[in-house]
């Protein structure tokens, strides 16, 4: 059993879903603004990309459970049981000692057929998203949902740590570096917003599977279909599958299985 410490970083302050700000995560009984799940995602792989490096960009697979919140700045450490020379386990505990996320992590040498685009509308500047549902998501089902583009590069990239020098070399954004996880699962959950406004509305899951590397200065299309939405313990849980395509070669980047709760209890 290995150990990472780390610091975390709340990398959504000010987003449109205010759950990761202060004042309103509060009025839900959390201590502050939430840190979003890909970025707890990304705490959770970090041990094994510094093992496994650019194998894990090009067949890295991920299910990454979120159990309970991690707040910006809050002292935490990755545990990693490597079960074999592919796969691992990984536990976050948070600064009070108590486990609040977890992943099971492999290097997959039979990878499943890549999704291929299916060329979807990609939206108009001017939608505006109708509010989320459960009937509006099964009208999505139904219909289809909105494409996004999503560039990773520019002058501020995402970076789930305060300082790029804490990323793993193959994840340093540069020319000779690749997307990292917080920014393509962040995909995921910009196209679920995207689709349909939300807020507040916590991340819970990701299933992810890697097929290529994203080099920096990419454009990337997103596409979204809904699997199902559903009522539970007076909560509702949206379920999508997401694929990240490169715009250039329509090469896919990333599957993605994300679970949601995209309306909490009384809101």
């Amino acid at each position: 059993m290995k150990n990472w410490t780390s610091e975390a970083l709340n990398t959504a302050p000010d987003s449109e879903n205010q759950i990761h700000g202060d004042e309103l995560a509060k009025k839900y009984g959390f201590r502050g603004g939430l840190v979003p799940g890909v970025t707890i995602a990304s705490y959770l792989v970090h041990p094994a990309i510094e093992i496994w490096g650019r194998d894990w960009l090009e067949r890295g697979y991920a299910n990454c459970r979120i159990t309970s919140p991690l707040y910006d700045k809050e002292k935490f450490s990755v545990s990693t049981d490597q079960l074999s020379a592919h796969h691992m386990n990984s536990t976050l505990v948070n600064s009070l000692g108590l486990a609040t996320a977890n992943a099971e992590i492999s290097l997959n040498n039979n990878l499943p057929s890549q999704p291929k685009i299916r060329e979807d509308c990609l939206v108009e500047s001017s939608f505006k998203p109708p509010l989320a549902s459960l009937k509006e998501w099964e009208r999505l089902k139904k219909e289809g949902c909105k494409a996004f583009k999503f560039h990773w590069g520019g002058e501020d990239p995402l970076l789930y740590l305060k300082s790029e020098t804490l990323l793993p070399k193959i994840l340093q954004p540069s020319k000779d570096g690749y997307a990292n996880l917080c920014f393509l699962l962040g995909c995921s959950n910009w196209i679920l917003a995207g689709n349909a406004y939300m807020n507040p509305w916590i991340h819970l899951q990701t299933k992810s599977q890697n097929f290529i590397p994203v080099s920096f200065d990419t454009n990337l299309i997103a596409e979204m279909s809904i699997n199902e939405a559903y009522e539970k313990k007076g909560h509702e849980f949206i379920d999508v599958d997401v694929n990240l395509f490169d715009e250039k070669t329509y090469a896919c980047a990333m599957n993605i299985n994300l679970l949601a709760i995209f309306k909490l209890r009384d809101s």
